[in-house]
């Protein structure tokens, strides 16, 4: 098969003819059909800074967590419940499917998880990918592959504003317009945030918040952004969403918040940072992690998808074949307008 394969941290990936993946027992191939590219995958290929704490990445390594495809072999124990040819999305973790993490559709938290862009499991930035049963959702016919692709990165935002504890007619602050805020902005107010107001240091990522949801975007580079929040609706935010995930994001958040408010981290930060507690102890803030999604998120964020109750196929701004899709990925690493990329194998 064809892959984007990484080979050194801060190297332009290469297109490379890799062996075809055999599915285990209880899992399925897909044949891609579209795959997103992620910041977390960005931030990954240029490897891990000094005292991070995280995994490199081995050289071979693919990438690629966001795809939805078609079934091309199923595993000797999912013949009864899976055929080829059925279109699915699945979570892109490998979990043992029995522990309690896997049944409550956590399989991230699962103690034998197995994650993709290791040497046991590549991602789909390629032909063919392995995917387990308990991780795949199936897509209904009304579903694109492009909108199946989406749904995970629309599961983070799910997911992220659910642990905000959102409450209809909350005024909101989301900090950074890339994919993430974008989608965590569709989804407050899609659960009746009164004022979403997306923050960027570039214009044109914040303005385009504007068609997912928010309903005003603020200039960061050139306005300040409390105060312009407060002008926008009417009073402090009662929720901030850290979506950059870069060292002193989180302290921007907690300097934007007013008291007992509640400050949600989504952007993930893969360098160590640092904060002043004091600044959130005497506000009495609530802080809060999220991390990616339970499978339930990704069924609910397909349901909604085929009964045409979200449309978020705006997000995809190009689609590119393994031609020039190196050269879309490295140029990637430098912010601009674009917010959801595709990769189409095919």
């Amino acid at each position: 098969m064809k892959a984007a394969v990484f080979e050194r941290p801060g190297e332009r990936l290469q297109i490379r003819e890799l062996p075809d993946p055999e599915p285990g027992p209880a899992e399925l191939l897909l044949d891609v059909a579209a795959c997103g590219i992620c910041g977390t995958d960005l931030h990954w290929s240029m490897g891990p800074p000094a005292n991070a704490g995280w995994r490199a990445l081995p050289p071979g390594a693919v990438m690629g967590h966001e795809f939805a495809g078609e079934v091309v072999a199923v595993g000797r124990e999912l013949r009864d419940a899976f055929r080829v040819g059925d279109r699915v999305c699945a979570l892109p973790f490998l979990g043992c499917g029995q522990c309690p993490a896997c049944r409550a559709g956590h399989s991230v938290r699962c103690p034998h998880a197995t994650m993709r862009a290791s040497e046991q499991l590549t991602g789909a930035y390629a032909e063919l990918t392995r995917i387990g049963a308990s991780e795949t959702v199936r897509l209904p016919d009304t579903v694109s592959f492009r909108e199946g692709a989406l749904v995970e990165p629309l599961a983070v935002g799910l997911n992220a504003v659910r642990r905000a504890a959102l409450e209809i007619g909350d005024t909101v602050l989301v900090v950074g317009g890339g994919p993430v805020g974008i989608s965590v902005a569709y989804w407050c107010r899609f659960f009746g945030a009164r004022h979403v107001v997306v923050s960027d240091l570039s214009c044109v990522r914040a303005e385009r918040a504007v068609d997912f949801g928010a309903t005003a975007a603020i200039d960061a580079s050139r306005e300040p952004v409390a105060e312009r929040f407060a002008q926008l609706a009417g009073g402090p935010p009662r929720v901030v969403f850290d979506c950059v995930g870069v060292p002193g994001s989180l302290q921007l958040a907690i300097d934007y918040a007013p008291y007992d408010a509640r400050v949600v981290v989504v952007g993930l930060c893969m360098a160590p940072d640092t904060i002043f507690p004091a600044r959130a102890i005497t506000r009495e803030l609530d802080l809060r992690f999220a991390f990616v999604y339970r499978k339930q998120d990704f069924e609910m964020v397909v349901d909604l998808l085929a009964g045409d109750r979200i449309d978020p196929s705006g997000m995809i701004t190009q689609c590119v074949g393994f031609d020039r899709f190196c050269e879309v990925f490295e140029a990637l690493k430098t912010p601009g307008a674009q917010i959801k990329v595709m990769l189409e194998p095919d």
